[in-house]
């Protein structure tokens, strides 16, 4: 018998965003939690996503829901259960979640998704001086600890950049009901 468990599945899945130039691979990656087979897939972008992407441009995809409040229908009274990607996930963003600072809803749904043990995939989206930076090596070890999954950026010769979308949603795919 193996010890190893087959993970929890779910039929709900967020992608959160924060405001880095990788913003504008949302639509890529919502559309690719849906070809998953996630019945619901949730969008939260953060302020500065926002000026990346309109927002309109992710509730234009068929079976996506953007949300914006903590009033939101789709997550009242409490974000239902579900996979939580937060890619990209910009400097301030990695720092401020290993922080426990929940100061916005993007943050708010990681820090519930880590604090109740779902899973959390996180691709930070960093040049090298930042992703050198103590602190944010510090947030990463620190996520890892906590169960976190962490996709570091690839360098394809232009510096470090956002994870392939196909090596954050194989993170995914492990979770989908729809698999």
């Amino acid at each position: 018998m193996s010890d190893t468990a087959a993970p929890e599945q779910f039929d709900v899945a967020y992608l959160l965003l924060s405001g880095t130039t990788t913003a504008s691979r949302a639509a890529e990656l919502l559309r690719g939690l849906l070809a998953l087979g996630f019945r619901s897939v949730i969008a939260l972008p953060t302020l500065n996503a926002s000026r990346i992407i309109a927002p309109r441009e992710l509730a234009d995809i068929e079976g996506v829901q953007v949300v914006e409040s903590y009033f939101d229908q789709a997550i009242r009274p409490r974000p239902p259960r579900g996979v939580v990607m937060f890619a990209p996930c910009s400097f301030n963003s990695l720092n401020k979640l290993a922080s426990g600072i929940a100061d916005n809803l993007a943050l708010s749904v990681a820090a519930e998704a880590i604090g109740r043990g779902t899973p959390v995939i996180v691709g930070p989206s960093l040049n090298q001086p930042l992703l050198d930076h103590p602190v944010a090596q510090a947030s990463l070890a620190t996520l890892a600890r906590w169960g976190v999954t962490v996709i570091a950026p690839v360098d394809d010769g232009r510096g470090p950049r956002l994870a392939p979308s196909e090596e954050l949603l194989s993170v995914a795919r492990r979770f989908a009901c729809g698999e």
